[in-house]
C-alpha cells in the first residue's frame, strides 16, 4: 500500500505555511502542477489501496475455505492470509476516519 500521497499531503497541510509555500510544497511532493492532477493521483491511489485491501480479504478468505474443506494443511499460509487482511482492513478504516475528520473540519470553516 502506498502511503507517498498521504505524506506528501500532511506537509501541505501545515496552516502556517503561506500560500506560496503550500503550492511549491505541492508541486515537489509529486512534481505535478496547479491543472488538478495531484487530486487525481490521490484519489486512484486511494481506489488501488481499497482494491488491494479487497483483494487481500479475497485471498484469506479462499484460505479459511481451503483450511476449513481439509484441501490445506498449512495453518501457517491461513494466518499469514489473515493477518494481511486484517492489517489492510485496519489500515483502510484508519484512512477512512482520517478523511472523514478532515471533511468535517474543512466543513466547519468559516468564510
Amino acid at each position: 500500500m502506498d502511503v507517498s500521497m498521504i505524506r506528501a499531503l500532511t506537509g501541505a497541510v501545515d496552516l502556517r505555511k503561506t500560500t506560496s509555500e503550500i503550492g511549491t510544497g505541492l508541486e515537489n511532493a509529486k512534481g505535478v502542477g496547479a491543472d488538478g492532477t495531484m487530486f487525481e493521483n490521490v484519489l486512484n491511489t486511494a481506489i488501488e489501496n481499497l482494491q488491494t485491501t479487497n483483494s487481500y480479504l479475497s485471498d484469506a478468505e479462499d484460505q479459511e475455505i481451503l483450511f476449513a474443506l481439509g484441501q490445506s494443511d498449512s495453518t501457517h499460509d491461513l494466518m499469514i492470509a489473515l493477518e494481511k487482511a486484517s492489517t489492510a482492513l485496519q489500515y483502510t478504516v484508519a484512512i477512512r476516519d482520517k478523511l472523514m475528520d478532515a471533511y468535517k473540519e474543512l466543513m466547519q470553516m468559516q468564510i
